[in-house]
């Protein structure tokens, strides 16, 4: 089983505002600097998972991805905090919440700057994941990649998962639709041999392997409002996850074909482009 450390959050550092649901770099107990996702904000526990599901998927692909972490927020952490808004978020946060590692003088990633550090391998694998994970928040405005030692590092998967807000919504044909977003992905057009990618991906994870990521989600986030009342208890859950990951992973994979032909469609687009200058 995978199991994801728990650190007490013991002060709250600063707020990061330029994230909507107002994460925050907090100090824990033993653990140093993470950046903190609160269950309180607005997509609730289901943002947390996504993030878990999502980090833990990367890292058993051997993606680049910060140390994760759950943090427990005790009642009496923030109440110093003069903002009301944070007050009301930590009020709201009581419990287990998910942190990532926090990497002081980590920079955001910018084609034009960086783009020699992602190899077209790497940014293939990437773009495979955020296709089955159905990802839209890894485009050129918003690409939650930082770049840190001089190496790339996923964040930010709150928004990955999006069917899960809808499970009742969501029947086989809805799981196995593609995912049309990856057009607007950033490394899609510096990606390599994206069927390569998928060759090497789905060999890793195996129903074993995703099972294990969705056992790390903690009882405490799958007992939330917004879960319960659609499952009967934390393995009605875990298993609901498990089904829809392998049922994406079923071939053949649309979310696959749909990263090939936007792929090749980037290309094109580059080729007129270039030929029109002439």
């Amino acid at each position: 089983m995978t199991r994801l450390p728990v650190f007490a959050a013991t002060r709250y550092v600063q707020p990061l505002r330029e994230g909507g649901s107002l994460p925050a770099i907090v100090d824990t107990d033993g653990g140093g600097l993470f950046v903190a996702k609160f269950r309180g904000a607005g997509r609730g526990e289901k943002a947390l998972i996504a993030e878990i599901i999502t980090g833990l998927l990367a890292q058993a692909l051997g993606l680049p991805v910060p140390e994760l972490a759950l943090i427990d927020v005790p009642e009496t952490f923030g109440r110093s905090e003069p903002d009301p808004e944070i007050q009301d978020l930590l009020r709201a946060s009581h419990g287990i919440n998910f942190g990532i590692r926090y990497l002081d003088g980590a920079f955001n990633f910018d084609t034009s700057a960086a783009r020699e550090l992602i190899t077209p391998e790497l940014a293939a694998k990437i773009v495979w994941l955020d296709a089955l994970v159905t990802n839209p928040d890894r485009t050129h405005r918003n690409p939650n990649l930082l770049i840190w030692n001089r190496r790339p590092w996923l964040i930010d998967h709150g928004a990955a998962l999006y069917a899960h807000h809808d499970w009742s919504a969501v029947d086989d044909a809805r799981t196995r639709t593609p995912f049309p977003l990856i057009k607007d992905h950033v490394l899609l057009a510096g990606s390599g041999n994206i069927e390569q990618a998928d060759e090497e991906m789905t060999t890793i994870l195996t129903r074993d392997r995703v099972a294990r990521v969705v056992e790390a989600m903690p009882d405490e986030l799958l007992k939330g409002p917004k879960i319960a009342v659609e499952f009967a208890d934390p393995a009605a859950t875990r298993k609901r996850y498990v089904d829809y990951l392998m049922m994406r992973l079923q071939s053949p994979r649309r979310f696959v074909t749909e990263a090939i032909e936007s792929r090749a469609r980037s290309d094109r687009a580059v080729s007129i482009r270039l030929a029109a200058r002439r």
